[in-house]
This record gives structure tokens, C-alpha cells and sequence, in this order.
């Protein structure tokens, strides 16, 4: 798909990311949880808040992925990276976190994660990252075959709430050190 562009997300961008993100994650985990759990979790992770905050936070960055058709330009995926202190949960200065790479269900496939993904690699070698990590479901099997394809291997796991329910994600990293060497 050669019609797809990425575009940093600024303050005005915070509807099509808050649309993207609550469509993206139902579309992906709806059916293994209960509604009043996804519900619940996507009220309090896309409220229009939480996502002007973290748009505000210089230590995150977020990128629509858009696709040009012949009437508009549409929000197909989005990627979040975080920096030092934003990071989730390791919080090291010499690592980028990959919070999410969501791409609307129609789009999967057709290298909008890969574009999302090496938006990322190239964010992290411009800042000179030692390693990229994130974390993804453990009963996620595309995501986690498509992160093994990149070249990141399983290094934890760690525990995400969703609602009332513990899921497992398993924290998995990229090494960069020989790249910046």
C-alpha cells in the first residue's frame, strides 16, 4: 500500500487518535474479555485527558498511520513510543519503549505495522537506544510472531490489568547496541 503516510500526533490530532485507539483495541481484544472490562478500560485509557496529557508529555510520541483514499484521509493504525521516566514500567534512559502498534483489522497484513515499526526502530537509533522493548499479550499470537519476525525475543512477563481481570504480557526486547556502535 503505497498510499499510506505517518504524521506525528499534535494536540489537534486527539479525536482521530482517541477513534483509532478505541477502535483498534476493541477490534483486537473484544472478544476475550467481558464488555464491562473492555469498556471500563477503554473509558479511562482514551478519554480525551488521558490522551491530551500524554500528546503533552515530551517523553512519548505518537504517529497516525493515514491512508489517502478519494474522498478523505483515514486513521488506519497508530503507533506510541516512550522515553525515560514514560516508559511503563522499566523506565531506563538507554531504551524506547513501543507502547503500542494498533492497525485497523482491514489493514493488518498489508505492512502498516511494519511501517509503524520501523517509524520506531528509526526513532530509536536516532536517539541512540541500547534496546527497544515493549509488551504483548501472551495469547496474542499475531503480534508476538510479528515481533519475533523483527528480531525481539521473549526476556519477561509482567502483569496487565484490564478492568477487574490480570492478564500476562510478555516483555519482550530488541538489542540495538552493535547499530550504534
Amino acid at each position: 500500500m503505497s498510499n499510506i503516510t505517518l504524521k506525528k500526533v499534535s494536540i489537534d490530532d486527539v479525536v482521530p487518535l482517541q477513534k483509532i485507539g478505541i477502535t483498534t483495541f476493541s477490534e483486537t481484544f473484544r472478544e476475550y474479555n467481558t464488555p464491562e472490562n473492555l469498556n471500563k478500560y477503554l473509558a479511562e485509557s482514551f478519554s480525551i485527558e488521558k490522551l491530551e496529557s500524554e500528546i503533552n508529555n515530551t517523553h512519548s510520541e505518537f504517529y497516525l498511520a493515514l491512508v489517502d483514499t478519494k474522498d478523505d484521509t483515514n486513521a488506519i493504525g497508530y503507533l506510541k513510543v516512550n522515553f525515560g521516566e514514560s516508559q511503563t514500567e522499566i523506565k531506563d534512559s538507554t531504551a524506547l519503549e513501543i507502547e503500542r502498534i494498533y492497525v485497523l483489522r482491514e489493514y493488518q497484513g498489508k505492512n502498516v505495522g511494519q511501517l509503524l515499526y520501523q517509524k520506531a526502530l528509526a526513532i530509536a537509533q536516532q536517539n541512540n537506544v541500547d534496546y527497544i522493548w515493549l509488551g504483548v499479550w501472551e495469547n496474542n499470537k499475531r503480534a508476538i510472531n510479528f515481533y519475533k519476525k523483527n528480531g525481539f525475543i521473549t526476556f519477561d512477563t509482567h502483569i496487565f490489568k484490564l478492568g477487574d481481570e490480570q492478564q500476562t504480557d510478555f516483555m519482550m526486547k530488541l538489542e540495538l547496541v552493535s547499530c550504534n556502535e
